[in-house]
């Protein structure tokens, strides 16, 4: 087993929520406010529904700029008074939102190369929402002028407690190829690069006659016949998130010099199916971090993905506490079958949240449009109006987050960590690799749900932060990593962690240059193992191992170099190779993964893995909390979560996702309920145990800040 290092000084990116002094007392909850659909008599009684549920905070304006400027320079803000005014009488807090995410038709109007351009050169309309593009020098005047607007209306309202900057920038449109995109990546590049003799070596320009003798020769990755330069589309997916993030902080510029002392975020979509900007970059210039879920209806592990997505902002907030700033209470009106949520799913999701570092819980929306384009998306008040499940299930929700109000500012605990790198993401799928069917997500994934199903919690964190406090170090598809990454990952092992490196790891510098040699280039020594060429499968080709196990998609013609073989395949052209090593080092130990397991292979990995590096589940099934005599694996279907407070205090958050009541070994107080915890968590039901104060562990202080800086 490996030893547990101390813990390490707490030195959080992000202040708590209730630290912050516009902010509400306890969980936030509540969601986007549009009473701009709504006659005032439906806006009277919204206040009255608010209270009744224990609404505490709304966004309000999101996609209001048409009617809060009519007419470019005319405002007109005496009904968002009205609604602002009535929310502080209430005691509600508005999270007030510069109404950026959709133009109004004057100003498409007026200047049309606001619109969006597409690679192969579409220009996209208005008729929707996110018409524009964030490097048009148009648009941003027009931006920063309702937004400073606002702030000098409302800087000294009571209810104003958050500054909501623009929303889900980068959805539908991430990058742009306009002719103003076009001479804002020229300048970004200057600026990375300094000369073009520094872009050329970069991009490796010798191939393919693709030599530039000056910056303004250099175009976006546009639609082409061939494959494009992949360093040049790795640096588009670079600018096009710094693009986002310059334009977000001039909107942040303009409310902290009009509005001192507010602070301010967007949301984010950080889930495993946007990889659009990359948020740890993003994470510095928040001064909270908010995020936005929603599930996949036709997805069997949604409480899965959601573990993921909500364990990846938390990780992107450097462990401090975070915001859902919006989920669905049931059905969502985008994907080609919206299934409602079932009974009691409402309450697992949101508390899914919280189990996993969020301090505040809000939906989109209030109330459900009557009309629109989100119209059968559900909300909390809903079409049905309050005589229907999906409100009495809001209120209840509003009563359980109440009761939980002792957990907002504790940190989310975990000894294991999985590597995850946008851009790394971004490099792995580009053209031209060995197999198109290496998807960064998948062994990404496929980790962190064998760990969910054990009850054990893996933060997930950037190549940049530090890893001593793990136990267990997993690091998939790593494509692109950096000199200084590489070496963090490999003094984990040496500290006595038990580090996974997957296949396709460590390949390329990140000029997305193949680091020479043999692979997996930055990690051969750790690892011990080198490889010549890789083998991918063709499609329906398996390899047998020697275990009895099988496995698709990748394989390599791999050796030894001071490693041990754990899996060989067992016969074909691959026969007698190592296909699962492990090379001691240090006080640790380094496995590399050079192909992709069966279930039943992965599962018997990451059982080796846990056992060796001590990692425990959160807590037990059996009649025992550690792993001696009576102590059962928690059963499939029950997520484990604790959070713990400075003073040890923990609370373990129990959800069943299945139909069958099941066992928990833990004693404390239950929060729901406020008895004794009896030892079971009902079918579909949550428990929230605080228990007796304990030593804090390592992994509850988020330092991983600490360490190394996030690429600029």
């Amino acid at each position: 087993m490996a030893p547990v290092p101390p813990p390490l000084p707490a030195r959080p990116p992000h202040a708590s929520l209730a630290t912050l002094r516009t902010f509400p007392a306890g969980i936030a909850f509540g969601g986007d406010y549009n009473p701009e659909q709504w006659p005032e008599d439906v806006q009277i009684e919204d206040i009255a529904l608010m209270r009744e549920a224990g609404v505490s905070l709304v966004s309000v304006g999101i996609f209001a700029w048409a009617l809060l400027e009519p007419e470019e320079g005319s405002y007109d803000f005496a009904w968002l008074d009205a609604v602002v005014d009535r929310l502080a009488a209430a005691g509600i807090k508005a999270a007030l939102a510069a109404p950026t995410a959709a133009p109004p038709a004057w100003l498409v109007r007026k200047h049309p190369e606001i619109l969006p351009v597409t690679a192969e050169g579409t220009v996209l309309g208005q008729g929707s929402r996110r018409h524009c593009s964030p490097n048009a020098a148009a648009y941003r005047e027009h931006a920063l002028r309702i937004t400073r607007a606002l702030a000098e209306r409302y800087r000294d309202h009571p209810a104003l407690a958050l500054w909501h900057v623009d929303n889900e920038l980068g959805c539908h449109v991430s990058h742009f190829y306009g002719e103003e995109d076009a001479a804002a990546f020229r300048a970004w590049l200057e600026r990375r690069y300094g000369t073009v003799e520094e872009l050329n070596r970069a991009w490796a320009t010798a191939f393919w006659s693709q030599h530039y003798a000056s910056f303004d020769e250099v175009e976006p990755p546009r639609a082409a016949p061939a494959q494009l330069n992949p360093t040049q589309q790795l640096d588009f997916h670079r600018f096009s998130s710094w693009a986002f993030k310059d334009f977000y902080l001039a909107l942040r510029a303009v409310l902290a010099e009009a509005a001192p002392g507010i602070p301010a975020t967007t949301n984010f979509m950080a889930t495993s199916a946007t990889k659009l900007l990359d948020y740890f970059n993003w994470a510095p210039a928040m001064d909270v971090v908010a995020n936005d879920h929603y599930l996949v209806a036709a997805d069997p592990e949604s409480e899965i993905e959601l573990a993921f997505s909500a364990d990846l902002t938390r990780g992107v907030a450097g462990g401090a506490p975070w915001m859902l700033m919006e989920h669905s209470t049931s059905a969502v009106n985008w994907q080609p079958r919206n299934r409602p949520k079932l009974p009691g799913q409402m309450l697992r999701n949101s508390l899914a949240h919280v189990a996993r570092g969020a301090d505040a819980v809000m939906f989109f929306q209030w109330r459900q449009s009557a009309a629109g384009a989100e119209k059968f998306h559900s909300a909390m008040v809903p079409h049905a109006g309050t005589d229907s499940r999906v409100w009495r299930e809001v209120v209840a929700l509003g009563g359980a987050l109440r009761r939980l109000e002792e957990v907002v500012g504790s940190r989310v605990e975990s000894r294991a960590a999985i590597v995850v790198d946008y851009e790394a993401w971004w490099a792995a799928e580009l053209d031209s690799h060995p197999s198109q069917e290496v998807r960064y997500l998948d062994l990404v994934r496929a980790l962190h749900r064998e760990l969910w199903r054990r009850g054990i919690t893996a933060d997930l964190v950037h190549p940049s932060q530090r890893l001593e406090g793990y136990s267990l170090v997993l690091v998939p598809t790593l494509y692109l990593v950096h000199d200084d990454a590489a070496g963090r990952i490999a003094a984990a092992a040496e500290a006595g962690a038990t580090v996974l490196v997957t296949y396709f790891s460590g390949i390329v510098d990140p000029d997305d240059r193949v680091r020479l040699g043999g692979y997996p280039g930055a990690f051969r020594e750790l690892l011990g193992v080198r490889s010549e060429e890789f083998f991918p499968l063709l499609a329906g080709e398996a390899l047998a191992l020697d275990d009895g196990t099988s496995a698709t998609l990748w394989a390599e013609d791999l050796r030894l170099e001071g490693a041990t073989a754990v899996r060989k395949v067992d016969g074909g052209p691959l026969a007698g190779v190592p296909a699962l090593t492990r090379r001691e080092v240090g006080s640790g130990a380094a496995w590399y993964l050079a192909t992709r397991p069966d279930a039943a292979g992965l599962a018997s990995l990451v059982d080796a893995l846990v056992a060796e590096s001590g990692v425990a589940p959160a807590a037990w099934a059996g009649a025992s909390d550690t792993a001696g005599a009576g102590a059962r694996p928690v059963e499939p279907g029950l997520e484990l979560v604790r959070r713990r407070g400075t003073d040890g205090t923990g609370w373990l958050f129990a959800l069943n996702h299945t139909d069958r009541d099941l066992p928990l070994a833990a004693t404390g107080t239950e929060l729901l309920s406020g008895e004794a915890f009896g030892g079971i968590v009902a079918a579909g039901g949550a428990a929230v145990v605080r228990e007796e104060p304990a030593p804090a562990s390592p992994r509850t202080d988020a330092a991983q800040g600490e360490g190394g800086s996030l690429p600029a």
